[in-house]
């Protein structure tokens, strides 16, 4: 599917895992309205593992960068860009892979891509209009993390705190972090700092408006 649009205004929101990145971006595309505005989660194009026994995708380090198929979100990029729907991957955390199924995004005045190493991939991050990283301390995420984990992601307490340990944190210090000097606003508190989103709110609203 083609559509005469011009050029999206791409914004890319990072931060830690459970830092309220999410909340930011679904909180503006219920206010502009799905018409207007994409999303596009990292989370969708993590690599597929499906030939792997599920104690081994259980195991993997989801939080490095080889862990995304850029590839493949470079190219939806470009094709949203161009004014062309794409097929994105739907992905399931309790299997740790893809499924068969696809979402279909259509393109709209402004795309956001939301996920920890948005700003971390230096094609990606070239490619960003409005760079965004939401701030939020370790200790509040990984509390966060572990509610969300068990309670919808069918995880053991055991499990997450030993992911947490191993691959979330050293992840995050390696590449999370060192990518907020590249960010054009630093949000506090993600989602519950309403001044930040109000402003980037009306920002966008202006955007779509043109």
């Amino acid at each position: 599917m083609c559509l005469a649009v011009e050029r999206p205004y791409l914004i890319g929101v990072a931060g830690g895992s459970n830092s309220g990145k999410t909340t930011i971006a679904e909180r503006l595309a219920e206010v502009i309205g799905t018409e207007e505005l994409t999303l596009i989660r990292l989370d969708s194009y993590y690599i597929t593992m499906r030939d792997e026994p599920i104690a081994v995708r259980a195991a993997f380090n989801y939080d490095h960068p080889d862990a995304f198929d850029w590839d493949l979100l470079s190219q939806h990029l470009r094709r949203l860009t161009a004014g062309e729907s794409v097929e994105v991957p739907v992905y399931d955390y309790t299997i740790y892979d893809r499924t068969d199924e696809f979402e279909l995004v259509i393109p709209g005045k402004v795309v956001i891509v939301e996920g920890i190493l948005v700003l971390a991939e230096v094609p990606l991050r070239k490619r960003i209009d409005i760079k965004l990283f939401v701030d939020t301390p370790p200790d509040i995420r990984f509390v966060r993390r572990l509610l969300r984990d068990v309670q919808h992601r069918g995880r053991s307490v055991e499990s997450v705190v030993h992911q947490y340990l191993t691959n979330v944190r050293p992840m995050h210090e390696e590449f999370v972090e060192p990518s907020k000097r590249y960010a054009d606003l630093i949000i506090p508190e993600g989602g519950e700092n309403q001044v930040a989103l109000d402003a980037i709110i009306a920002r966008v609203e202006r955007l779509v408006s043109v």
